[in-house]
Formats: structure tokens, C-alpha cells, sequence
């Protein structure tokens, strides 16, 4: 079976993905900015121990251990965070699973970050998970918590619940009929975050967009998620309104996501920013079932294995910029063909 973010969920046509992520810290030890070398290997080891006891075939993998295209392959698939990635910090790690749904960063900037991940969107099977690991966790370890606060984060906007629940979201309708900033200020209103794919500070690509909620002291789990679930719901019935306004105008959209089919086809070099643009009208037009030629896995693999870590990875190869903008149009060539 394939890897979850491989795969189509619930209205997948719109959510991309979903997260789930708790941030929690152990009794006992400074917060990840005041934490002495020693501090930060003392809670590698005790993680590290109660591994075998927590299960869901979790490992544990050291990132001074791994080569940094693995790393940044996982940055792509928005399974750890930019900064963790290129940390030096040789007490740094996490716990991950074959699957990959499950990843907690050790060490990063709270002393576990407990995620899980699903395809579509999946708030409120993930959070059901994520209490159950989470519940697991808190027996093996102590956490730092404050019956008057809550769970203690390194960053003040995390304390109380750690909560974070983030939607990754296509919103090309929206950015096409020119409604996307009206719909994201209404969003940001509702108490959320939008940020770029690769969290704050990041830039969208593609259209694509973060939601996630930004309070998490004052508010119970069940709040966060009804008022996600929400959100969420009134962003995808926007953007479907917004696609259905294109798709009158048949001929002008048919022939913009087949112009976008044609030269990701036909392409010999294709750079990376290229491509993600291509590719965003091409999932529009295969989830509006005008591009017949593709289906939503072979979408999905095109929008992975072109990314340059993971491109990297599907040759199994170190390469620089220019033989990535080659290798690059021979993946997608192989992915549609195969």
C-alpha cells in the first residue's frame, strides 16, 4: 500500500492533506532555547528508551545521521519543519513510522512535536489518533503542565491545549476568478492561520495554502476541531463555486490546463518553480475531469517526485540544478506513461 500522502481522502479535490500536531515538553528540563547540550541528550536517551514500549512501529532516526537530501525530502513532504532540518544540533531526531502518518521531532523547538498526517481531510480521525498516541506518550513520560495554563510550550502561543491543526488547501478557482484574498482575509478573521506550504514564512506554490487554527490557550481540543471542521467546510465550498464559474467558460479553461498538459508533456528541461505551476492547473483540470489522460495517484506522484529532494530520491542520485531540470521532465514522462 502506498504512503499516505500517495493516496486520496475526503474531499481531496480541495484539502490536499491534513495535520494534526501537539507540541509537549517533559517535567523537569529548560524549554529547547535555554536547553544545555546535556539537557538535550538526557531527553534523546529517555525517548529514546521508551521507543519499544510505545509502538506503532515507530523508529528512531538521529538527523546527524542522515544525509541531507533524506532530509530535505521529508521537508517536502511537510513531514518536519525547514529549521529542524538543517539543524546542527547533533541531539536532534525523530521517531517515524513506514508509513510515515506518524512523526514526532525530538528536540525541535519543544522538546517533542507529536504529529500524524492523513490524505483529505481527516480532522477528526487524526485527532482521535493523535489523543491516543498522545495518552500512550504521557504514561511512558512526564510532561511540564500547569493545572492553571496547561501544557507548557517554548512559544507562548502554544500553551494550553499544544494544539495545531493545519488543512493544506488548493485554491487555484479562487485565485483565478480573483476572490482568493476576500476568502483568506474571512479566514484569518475566524481566529485561523494562512501561511505558505511550508509554514510561516513560506511563500504558497501553486496555489496551495495552510489553515491552521491560532489559539490554543482558552479553548478546548473539541473547540479547535469543530471550528476547523468549519472553516474548512466553508473554504472548499468556495473554492468549488469558484471552479464551476471557470469551468462556463469551457473552451478557455479546457484550453488553459490542456496548454499546461502540453508542455509538462513535451518538456526536455523543466525547473522546479516551472513545474509546480504547471502542475497546480494540471490537478485543477484532472479534478474537473477535463484532463482524462491522468488520475489523482499519478497527480500526486507528479507533484512529489518532481520536488528536487524527492526527484533525487526517484533516481537514487545526487545531481545539481541543471541535470534536476532534465531528470525532471524524464520523471514526469515515466509517471504518466507507466
Amino acid at each position: 500500500m502506498s504512503n499516505w500522502y500517495l493516496q486520496n481522502g475526503k474531499d481531496s479535490d480541495v484539502v490536499v492533506s491534513t495535520r494534526v500536531r501537539l507540541a509537549r515538553n517533559l517535567q523537569g528540563f529548560n524549554f529547547e532555547n535555554r536547553c544545555t547540550k546535556l539537557d538535550k541528550k538526557n531527553i534523546l536517551s529517555q525517548i529514546e528508551n521508551i521507543v519499544p514500549a510505545l509502538g506503532y512501529g515507530l523508529r528512531l532516526l538521529k538527523l546527524k545521521d542522515m544525509d541531507e537530501i533524506t532530509k530535505q525530502s521529508l521537508v517536502e513532504k511537510n513531514i518536519i519543519s525547514p529549521d529542524f532540518a538543517n539543524s546542527s544540533d547533533e541531539s536532534c531526531a525523530i521517531l517515524i513510522n513506514d508509513e510515515e502518518n506518524i512523526c514526532m521531532m525530538i528536540n525541535e523547538e519543544d522538546n517533542i512535536r507529536m504529529q500524524v498526517f492523513g490524505e483529505g481531510k481527516a480532522i477528526e480521525e487524526l485527532m482521535s489518533l493523535a489523543i491516543e498516541i498522545d495518552q500512550k506518550l504521557e504514561k511512558l513520560v512526564k510532561y511540564a503542565y500547569s493545572e492553571k495554563y496547561g501544557y507548557l510550550t517554548a512559544c507562548p502561543t502554544n500553551v494550553g491545549t499544544g494544539l495545531r491543526i493545519s488543512v493544506m488547501v488548493h485554491l487555484p478557482g479562487l485565485a483565478q476568478t480573483g476572490n482568493l484574498n476576500k476568502v483568506l482575509h474571512i479566514v484569518n478573521n475566524f481566529g485561523m492561520n494562512v501561511r505558505g506550504v511550508y509554514g510561516e514564512g513560506s511563500q504558497s506554490m501553486g496555489d496551495m495554502y495552510q489553515i491552521s487554527n491560532n489559539q490554543t490557550l482558552g479553548i478546548t481540543e473539541k473547540e479547535v476541531v469543530k471550528n476547523m471542521k468549519a472553516i474548512t467546510e466553508k473554504v472548499v465550498e468556495q473554492e468549488r463555486i469558484a471552479r464551476k464559474y471557470l469551468g462556463k467558460d469551457t473552451l478557455r479553461f479546457e484550453d488553459k490546463v490542456y496548454r499546461a498538459y502540453g508542455i509538462l508533456t513535451n518538456a526536455r528541461i523543466i525547473s522546479s518553480n516551472e513545474c509546480i505551476e504547471l502542475l497546480s492547473d494540471i490537478k485543477l483540470g484532472t479534478d474537473m475531469g477535463v484532463i482524462q489522460e491522468l488520475d489523482d495517484t499519478k497527480v500526486k506522484k507528479l507533484i512529489l517526485y518532481t520536488k528536487p529532494a524527492n526527484l533525487q530520491k526517484y533516481f537514487g542520485k545526487i545531481m545539481d540544478s541543471n541535470e534536476r531540470d532534465l531528470k525532471r521532465a524524464e520523471a514526469i514522462k515515466q509517471i504518466i506513461n507507466n
